[in-house]
């Protein structure tokens, strides 16, 4: 029995006389290795998804808009202010006004409707006046206004 006991020891020694690393202990690196993988992919997504994203906000302060030709009376038009959309007015008193164009109960795009004078969100018919106030539907607080300004033909937006 002695001599079983010593072969066997004899057996896991190299020629360099290392020992050589034995299955059972390979198995367990791999098997600790795979649970620690599986829980980073697990808590990676979850931690991603409590922390906020950087949101890098618009350096622009203001925009030419638009052309005073591509605006006509009672109509609107949807431009690019920053990263987010803007739209301005032109009354039929041919007032110019302009806002943001994103929706403040569920993001989505608005739009001037000339048949009811006022700006319109398609999403959940909520209704703004030409100034951007709610009037009506569930939108809880007005759009953001923007400062309008003419420079010959130009139509500058510049936040108020």
């Amino acid at each position: 029995m002695k001599n079983a006991s010593l072969d066997r020891s004899e057996s896991s020694l190299r020629s360099d006389g290392s020992s050589s690393p034995n299955r059972r202990g390979f198995l367990d690196y791999l098997l600790g290795t795979s649970a620690l993988a599986t829980l980073g992919a697990i808590l990676y997504p979850i931690f991603r998804f409590m922390s906020p994203p950087q949101i890098i906000e618009s350096t622009e302060s203001s925009v030419v808009a638009a052309k005073l030709s591509e605006v006509p009376i009672n109509s609107g038009k949807i431009f690019k202010f920053g990263s987010k959309p803007g739209i301005i007015v032109r009354t039929e008193a041919g007032e110019l006004k302009a806002c943001s164009a994103v929706c403040t109960h569920l993001e989505c795009i608005v739009q001037y409707r000339p048949d009811i004078k006022h700006i319109w969100c398609a999403c959940h018919n909520g209704h703004y006046s030409t100034d951007g106030k709610n009037i009506s539907g569930p939108p809880p607080r007005p759009l953001e206004a923007y400062k309008v300004n003419t420079r010959g033909d130009d139509i500058v937006v510049s936040k108020a």
